[in-house]
């Protein structure tokens, strides 16, 4: 079975097509899922989710960079957040490809959401783009006050940074997760990464409805298609399908205490 460990169901509610969704990824045996948060809608869908799907969908919430300038009440996420089928703070993190300019407003939000996730004990689902410094530097305040499972810090999600920050983020104890954007063609370097990621650190995930992977670009990404890139670790490794999707399922419930 695979565990898809990020996904954004709103626009396939929004759009009536969960239902279908789901007897998808079923008939691929997708059959775990993390709903991922970001805003105040995400993150009501989310544990709504996951009250509705027990043991199928997993809830997370947080705050993403785009919501930084707002400086939003934290007071709401802490509550979310307390509550057991709540299993991540997330998605969190820096992006200074797209927006720099509230480059201070965002690590002051990525911080405030790492030490919530140090003060309940659950792991943080990490974004980061074009800010490999100042992810590295707020994840080392994170994990030297970290007091929980070592096993559980958090994930960076739909990684595609270098070898190098992927040595930094495995050197703090994360775990880091590879999308659709793998299998694309020009992504060799991602692959030489992928490869070298430790068994007991991989996850995959889709990052629902985005990044298709091949060869199924073109079309919206959904949670079945997590098989795809389970399919190109297996081919980098050298070992089945099935034992990518058994250890990055095993990886999914240490991490997420699913």
């Amino acid at each position: 079975m695979f565990i898809d460990t990020h996904v954004h169901f709103d626009r396939f509610v929004k759009d009536g097509t969960f239902p279908g969704i789901l007897e998808h990824a079923l008939e691929a045996k997708v059959l775990e899922m993390v709903a991922i948060g970001g805003n105040a809608p995400a993150n009501a869908l989310s544990l709504k989710l996951a009250r509705e799907y027990p043991g199928r969908i997993f809830g997370c919430a947080g705050h993403d960079r785009d919501e930084a300038a707002g400086n939003p009440d934290l007071s709401l996420l802490r509550e979310l957040i307390a509550d057991p089928l709540v299993k991540a703070v997330g998605e969190t993190g820096l992006d200074y490809f797209y927006t720099a300019e509230t480059a201070t407003e965002q690590k002051k939000l990525f911080a405030e959401h790492c030490a919530l996730a140090a003060e309940f004990g659950k792991p943080v689902v990490v974004h980061t783009r074009d800010a490999d410094e100042d992810t590295v530097a707020i994840l080392q305040d994170f994990t030297a006050a970290w007091k929980g499972d070592p096993a559980r810090l958090g994930v960076l999600h739909c990684f595609t940074r270098d070898m190098a920050f992927a040595r930094q983020v495995l050197d703090l104890g994360l775990m880091v997760s590879f999308s659709g954007i793998v299998t694309f063609a020009n992504a060799d370097p991602l692959r030489e990464v992928a490869n070298y990621v430790p068994d007991d650190r991989l996850l995959i995930e889709t990052d629902s409805p985005y990044l298709a992977p091949v060869p199924m670009r073109g079309k919206r990404n959904e949670p079945a298609f997590v098989v795809h890139v389970a399919k190109q670790l297996a081919e980098l490794k050298g070992c089945s399908v099935d034992s990518v999707a058994n250890l990055t399922a095993k990886n999914a419930r240490t991490l997420f205490a699913c």
